[in-house]
């Protein structure tokens, strides 16, 4: 359990529950406790006459309004029948049952012993009509309206029912939970049942004797949170503080009660405003995808930089080794939950430790290939390269702080693993790989760097990156304005997240019918809208509703869960079975879209201040950006382009946010890779005399063996968690695996162009201002 920091919301997980409902009521109770007094029906019948009369008005009315429909539906030859028919129903509302109420009241409270009850699926209708202004004016304003906290059957009618009491100062009790000093689950010694045993204070053993002492041959009901749980006959005056709750508990149930009695009243109501369930199976097969996504993406990337890196590639893995084992054990010091976003942020993590390590190989093979020995190639190679690993990881941990911060569930589980990483990958790149070298150095050893077919790659590229620019500006125009034209028509698929909802992934035995199944849940819902998508596969779906979700009481979970588990049951003869379900209220979807928001906007301003200060240049800082906005319109155009159209969820939601986050600081390390090299070639005077197109060139092209080799290693880990993650983690993946694209492609023909642009703009103002200068001295000479 942890405080979500800056708010009043705590958030819960609870690995191995298999009781979800008893969580609930657990959690959302706030444990207070009260002793009333109950109004018998005797006691209020005048304001029962006066109820009974104004339901049946009611009932009248709406029966008058149903026929006039129907006559005006008709030709008036038939207008005798309905006149018949009105006739009678004036007389069926206005009947008086054995009870002395009207036909209109017995049909929604059903008298029992010592009061009323009604049908269990009538609570919404019932409360909706006793809140109203005219009803509650009937009656003492004293009185409260509360339900038995538990319902039962009735034999004759085979309807669940749950008893109705009409209690005394509801909210004020001469009697409330704060005098309970401890509460045990025991057994009633007449019926052997379970029960809970409380002892009071002092205080509370005077008030208790008052009470029970003026109530004799009364009722007093025992309440817990506005739920009755006993309602016995006091039959005589009790005194020493000790009592007991009886009824028809289990003992799993009176030991819950037990137990949040001694916890105390909570200082406020507990709402459940988001919460996920993830059925057994789902979390095995979770695990299960987890750790073989991590065993062959780690397998993946070893071997690609064996095969690269020859020799050095040993080197390079043993230090990502160590990284997995260090980042293992520093979350389980921190006692971190690790979890498949948390397996997709360690397994991603050593992909990107990756680039530390091959930022200091290429920088050592450019002084090999300069004729320096082995040992100098390897101090200048670690020299060089830390500005370029600095400011990447720097950019990098910028992102992971603030996806820690705005996040939460996956996106946070995420963050927590990405920012443990860059601290153990830049440990290992840095030190651990600098001892085996100093060792090779002191044996007199070298390392090869190369193979066979490495040793030319990316050896003398001359790609004009810089001349071409306006093209590849058109075609990111036109990709952006395709994703434009696509989200103002189509939309997004918001996510849970950001619209609130309750969501339910069912799995059937045979593939089934998106159609089909919004269909059975529209019927089962009382034709509430749901949204349905393949989820993962064609025999499983993932089920999107709004229906009642503004309503936080427990037993209205428990009812909308038990309807959309009978609706896909049985779905045209293919049965189904709900396996994880989660709900988000309106209140946390709206924070979600404002931290998203939030996120992605301080994100950008911090990482440009970065850059504005590392480089100490607007048109630097002003590229970074300008890739970073085009790199985010281009995935949400892709995003909503392709909705509806890939295999899985392209919902928009936190996960998507974080994804977009993460890829900001993919790209934004691989942009400042190329300015740090961009400036280095800028600040070479052996370069003077070359034009800003020609240094800025030589400079992407120098850095291209660096960026191809980290973003290949990168997408193959990504490519392993699409392809066996698991479907959780599924649109979150596809979107950082498009993002490691886009982010290279804009590194590469946007960040650098627009570098080249600005400072040719600001180069231009300069020569404008000189030669203004230098007229007017002229003219001054003149004169």
């Amino acid at each position: 359990m942890q405080r979500l920091p800056g708010t009043n919301r705590i958030q819960v997980e609870l690995p191995g529950i298999d009781n979800p409902q008893r969580v609930r009521k657990l959690l959302s109770g706030a444990a207070k406790l009260e002793f009333c007094e109950v109004y018998e029906p005797q006691e209020v019948g005048p304001s029962l006459d006066a109820f009974s009369a104004y339901l049946t008005q009611q009932d009248l009315k709406s029966k008058v309004s149903d026929l006039d429909k129907k006559i005006a539906a008709n030709d008036s030859t038939k207008g005798n029948d309905l006149a018949a028919q009105l006739s009678k129903t004036s007389s069926d509302s206005s009947s008086v049952d054995s009870t002395g109420l009207t036909g209109a009241f017995s049909r929604l409270f059903i008298p029992v012993q010592g009061g009323f009850a009604v049908r269990s699926k009538d609570t919404s209708a019932v409360n909706r009509i006793l809140q109203s202004p005219e009803v509650s004016n009937l009656f003492p304003s004293d009185l409260s309206f509360v339900y038995d906290v538990k319902p039962f059957m009735n034999t004759t009618t085979n309807e669940e029912l749950v008893s109705m009491y009409m209690v005394k100062d509801l909210g004020n009790a001469p009697l409330e939970g704060d005098v309970i000093t401890n509460a045990r689950q025991d057994y009633d010694p007449t019926t052997g049942r379970p029960d809970v045993s409380m002892q009071m204070n002092a205080n509370g053993a005077r008030k208790w004797r008052a009470l029970t002492g003026a109530n004799v041959g009364q009722r007093v009901a025992i309440l817990l949170d506005n739920y009755v749980y006993s309602a016995p006959n006091v039959n005589q005056e009790i005194s020493g503080g000790n009592s007991s709750i009886s009824g028809s508990f289990t003992v799993e149930e009176a030991l819950d009660l037990a137990n949040v009695l001694k916890a105390g009243k909570l200082p406020a109501p507990t709402n459940i405003i988001e919460e996920a369930v993830v059925g057994a199976s789902v979390g095995t097969e979770a695990v299960r995808a987890g750790v073989i996504s991590s065993l062959v993406g780690l397998l993946s990337v070893l071997i690609f930089v064996l095969i690269y890196y020859s020799r050095a590639g040993w080197i390079a893995n043993i230090a990502l080794i160590v990284n997995l084992i260090l980042l293992l054990g520093v979350m389980a010091s921190f006692g971190a939950t690790l979890t498949l976003p948390g397996i997709a942020g360690m397994v991603l993590s050593v992909g990107m430790s990756v680039d530390a390590n091959v930022l200091i190989y290429e920088r050592v093979k450019e002084e090999l290939n300069e004729g320096k020995s082995f040992a100098e190639a390897i101090k200048n190679g670690f020299k060089f390269a830390m500005p370029s690993i600095i400011d990447s990881n720097v950019t990098t941990l910028i992102t992971g702080i603030i996806l820690f911060i705005f996040g939460t569930g996956l996106v946070l589980g995420f963050a927590t693993t990405l920012l443990i990483g860059i601290f153990t990958s830049l440990f290992c790149a840095i030190f651990i790989s600098r001892l085996i070298f100093d060792y090779y150095i002191r044996k007199g050893k070298t390392v090869n760097f190369f193979t066979a077919w490495t040793d030319k790659l990316f050896k003398d590229t001359n790609i004009d990156f810089v001349t071409k620019r306006k093209v590849f500006y058109s075609i990111s125009a036109a990709i952006i304005i395709a994703g434009a034209i696509s989200i103002g028509i189509r939309g997004f698929g918001l996510g849970v997240d950001f619209k609130g909802g309750r969501t339910y992934v069912a799995k059937f035995e045979k593939t089934v019918s998106t159609n089909d199944v919004r269909d059975a849940i529209s019927k089962g819902l009382d034709g509430a809208n749901a949204e349905v998508k393949t989820f993962g596969g064609f025999d499983q779906v993932k089920i999107t509703t709004a229906y009642e979700i503004d309503n936080v009481v427990p037993e209205v979970e428990r009812d909308i869960e038990a309807k959309v588990e009978a609706a896909v049951a049985n779905v045209n003869g293919n049965k189904g079975i709900v396996v994880s379900s989660s709900k988000v209220g309106p209140t946390i979807a709206n924070d979600t879209i404002w931290s998203s928001l939030k996120a992605i906007f301080y994100s950008l301003l911090i990482t440009g201040l970065y850059i504005f200060i590392r480089f100490r240049s607007l048109a630097f800082s002003f590229g970074a950006v300008v890739a970073l906005f085009h790199d985010v319109l281009v995935i949400l155009g892709i995003f909503s382009i392709f909705n509806g159209i890939l295999p899985f969820s392209l919902d928009v939601d936190q996960a998507f946010v974080g994804a977009v986050l993460t890829l900001m600081g993919y790209s934004m390390n691989d942009t400042v890779v190329v300015f740090d090299r961009v400036r280095e070639y800028l600040n070479d005077k052996k370069k003077a005399n070359e034009s800003l197109q020609t240094v800025i060139n030589n400079a992407l092209n120098s850095t291209l063996s660096r960026t191809a080799v980290t973003g290949i290693a990168t997408l193959l880990v990504l490519l392993i968690l699409l392809i066996f993650g698991g479907e959780t983690i599924r649109g979150f993946i596809f979107a950082m695996f498009l993002g490691v694209i886009v982010g290279t492609y804009s590194s590469l023909y946007i960040a650098a162009p627009i570098v080249v642009d600005a400072m040719q703009r600001s180069l231009t103002k300069e020569r404008a201002s000189g030669l203004e200068a230098a007229e007017v001295a002229v003219a001054g000479k003149k004169k």
